[in-house]
């Protein structure tokens, strides 16, 4: 299966040339960078136009090694597909080069999960985990990646895959970093969005699945991909987390000088 790139030309520049461009003035390549990257068991970013939340994916993807294989979990904006669709096999077609999906891993954990489902149509037009690529690829041009996508927010699907992912990375062979894609608040005063966003924010630095999932609904905050992140949380904590760094924060207001109706972005890495 080939799945074409759906935002480019919106989210991120078409052309490969102008593409890195863009990553490069959002990532930090100095030597000090290099020498304090961090391994991660996983990390929280964002997945806006790169114009707006390129500077904070981009100071996180900085911050972590690259290993081999990367889990992607992202939210289903388009609500087409299953309530949880794993791209199984083939190649994701990007304008810096074709990446390829890692499939003994997506297979493993479709296996562990009754919730998984293999399914294509689903990822076709999200554009969740496609703006991660050019990221990984900028750092790591032989990377793999398993894409999965949810629809459902349900907390016990949330912890199924948390721990189908965490049962299936044990077990493989290879080094796999966890990256859950979300937004935080959307179209709330800039004010507003960083109250309910640090709220959601301290969940995720306590290692709190449970309490994300909790706050998110009684707080009404709309971080579109807090049910990714509270799988990821689960998985990361069932693979022996013990840490993580709040690495940055912005909303889109920083570059568009609206600051009535925002949306907000946050770096976080889980070691």
């Amino acid at each position: 299966m080939i799945r074409s790139p759906a935002v480019a030309g919106t989210f991120y520049p078409e052309s490969a040339a102008d593409l890195r461009a863009q990553v490069t003035s959002c990532t930090i390549e100095d030597e000090k960078a290099r020498a304090e990257r961090i391994r991660a068991i996983g990390v929280l970013v964002p997945h806006a136009g790169l114009i707006y939340s390129g500077p904070v994916a981009g100071k996180v993807y900085s911050r972590v090694l690259i290993p081999e294989v990367i889990v992607l979990l992202g939210p289903n904006h388009t609500g087409l597909g299953t309530d949880v669709s794993v791209f199984a096999d083939g190649i994701w077609r990007m304008p810096m080069g074709d990446i390829a999906v890692e499939s003994d891993l997506a297979r493993s954990i479709i296996g562990r999960s009754p919730e998984a489902r293999e399914d294509y149509g689903a990822h076709r037009g999200e554009h969740s985990l496609e703006v991660q690529i050019p990221f990984l690829q900028y750092f790591r041009s032989d990377v793999t990646i398993v894409p999965i996508i949810m629809r459902s927010t349900r907390l016990e699907t949330c912890r199924a895959i948390g721990r189908a992912v965490a049962e299936a990375v044990t077990s493989y062979p290879k080094s796999v970093l966890l990256v859950a894609s979300s937004d935080m608040t959307h179209f709330e005063t800039d004010r507003l969005a960083r109250d309910k966003d640090r709220l959601a924010i301290e969940r995720v630095l306590d290692l709190d699945p449970e309490g994300l999932h909790d706050i998110v609904h009684r707080e009404r905050i709309s971080m579109c991909g807090f049910a990714p992140t509270v799988a990821m949380l689960f998985a990361a904590r069932t693979l022996g987390a013990a840490a993580t760094q709040w690495i940055s924060y912005a909303t889109s207001g920083d570059v568009s000088g609206d600051y009535d109706r925002v949306v907000g972005y946050a770096g976080i890495a889980i070691q």
